[in-house]
């Protein structure tokens, strides 16, 4: 004797919908921004983990800083403002020792390349850009 099998409408949908996501392709991942600029613009110096050992160590003047430690450096706190203002560049002067890229006039400028006549907020995207950055180095501390 065949016994028969009740589905509620609820039940029914949810396994229909359990069926198609089953046979969906994977949702796209969201775009790590500040480990892309990370990737692009600070891992060749502070190595892709941020240790300092990235491959162009060797034609530096100075080794660079090992970016996991920043925080341990200041009593457990990550170094927001300060790291904002050394990677961003501002006031420092035109001619002047410094061995890091102002990355702020760095990114005006391929920000004004890629957007030319397209209305945009430079300052607003440079401190997006930076900020996305930080955030990342802040999660590459030592814990």
């Amino acid at each position: 004797m065949r016994k028969m099998v009740r589905f509620s409408a609820t039940a029914l949908a949810a396994l229909i919908c359990s069926a198609a996501l089953a046979q969906s392709p994977p949702p796209a991942r969201a775009t790590d921004f500040g480990k892309r600029e990370f990737e692009t613009n600070c891992a060749s110096c502070h190595g892709v983990s941020g240790k300092g050992n990235g491959p162009l160590v060797e034609l530096l003047r100075r080794s660079p800083p090992d970016l996991t430690l920043l925080a341990k450096n200041n009593q457990g706190v990550f170094p927001m403002n300060r790291l904002y203002q050394v990677v961003e560049g501002a006031g420092v002067p035109a001619h002047g020792a410094r061995d890091m890229p102002v990355w702020g006039r760095a990114y005006r400028i391929e920000d004004a390349q890629y957007y030319m006549d397209v209305p945009y907020d430079p300052e607003a995207l440079v401190r997006s850009r930076l900020l996305a950055l930080l955030e990342y180095i802040n999660r590459l501390q030592a814990r």
